[in-house]
């Protein structure tokens, strides 16, 4: 005869209850960045007009685009270093296709080829890691070493201007009258991002790589192919960043991106992705640009200089990776 089991005190957590766990971290950088706002409403003078609130959301859609395929990249355990000196190589291949002085082609098939270009690099890092074998710290490193190298090479190092008006408009543009389209492609993205982390193969997979590569492997995925696949779309993200981060005025700058990888990272691990791997957050890596967009527009308000906002925005990541990483702990003992 069998024993009745007693049941009290294993219920199942409330949906709410869930639904916290699962966010948690997305709610904690929500309110971080709320309480930074809040303080350089006070701090700086003039940080708490509309029309710097709208310039922040327009800068963090640049650099938060590329943190969304970053992010995918993350996920695996692995790290992309070339992201802005690749937005420089991309951005100067797009004034090559579409400078009225240049090779001056169609809006569409100059966009398109500027895609490829992104799709390119990060074939090429994807080859790196995956078929070569090299730890992805030194295969991004070499990229970007060689993506500022190529970007100052092809531009001659001088600046290039895009008249196409076309172009402009892809960032400045009003599709929707007061949201700039840089703003739009930037949620339409995020909400697209969402989708392929939590819906599709490509994120679950990102996400299986980076929790347990071997047992991954060994379940029948083929990891190589994927780890291609991520890095490659990784590599569309970025030229999409590097389109509206150019667009938004004409100009291309060939040594515009160096140092803007940075903030990309950044933006991925402050949002909730794990450097270790195996946890990723699309909506995180939003709201993380949002916050880095703020730091610097805040303390340039304030007139902190630059060389002191980049040891705030290192300290800043610092404090994201070392909470991730107690988190991390706390869930191994639990």
């Amino acid at each position: 005869m069998s024993t009745p089991v007693d049941n009290k005190g294993l219920e199942e957590p409330s949906a709410f209850t869930t639904f916290l766990k699962r966010n948690m971290q997305l709610l904690l950088v929500t309110v971080a960045l709320v309480v930074i706002l809040g303080f350089f409403s006070l701090a700086a003078p003039g940080f708490g007009k509309p029309t710097i609130y709208l310039d922040i959301v327009l800068q963090a859609a640049y650099t938060g685009v590329m943190a969304l395929g970053a992010t995918f990249v993350i996920a695996t355990s692995g790290i992309d270093l070339s992201v802005g000196t690749g937005m420089s190589l991309v951005a100067v291949m797009a004034g090559m296709f579409l400078a009225g002085d240049k090779m001056n082609l169609p809006l569409g098939a100059g966009l398109i080829l500027t895609l490829l270009v992104g799709a390119l690099i990060g074939l090429i890092n994807g080859l790196n890691v995956s078929i070569l074998g090299l730890p992805p710290f030194i295969a991004t490193l070499a990229m970007m070493m060689v993506a500022r190298g190529l970007a100052l090479v092809i531009s001659n190092k001088a600046s290039i201007t895009i008249a196409n008006p076309g172009y402009k408009e892809l960032a400045r543009g009003t599709l929707i009258p007061g949201v700039a389209n840089a703003v739009l492609i930037f949620v339409v993205l995020t909400a697209l991002a969402t989708f392929l982390m939590n819906k599709t193969l490509l994120g679950r997979y990102s996400l299986a790589i980076g929790s347990n590569e071997e047992a991954t492997r060994l379940s029948g995925v083929n990891v190589r192919l994927w780890k291609i696949i991520i890095y490659v779309v990784a590599g569309v993200f970025m030229a999409i960043g590097a389109i509206l981060y150019s667009s938004r005025g004409g100009l291309v700058q060939p040594a515009e991106g160096v140092g803007m990888e940075l903030n990309v990272i950044a933006a991925a691990v402050i949002g909730g992705t794990s450097l270790s791997g195996g946890r990723a957050s699309i909506p995180g890596a939003l709201v993380g640009a949002l916050i880095m967009e703020t730091l610097k527009k805040g303390l340039t308000m304030m007139g902190i200089a630059a060389e002191w906002q980049f040891v705030v925005t290192g300290i800043v990541l610092l404090l994201a990776v070392v909470i991730d990483n107690i988190r991390r702990v706390r869930e191994n003992a639990a």
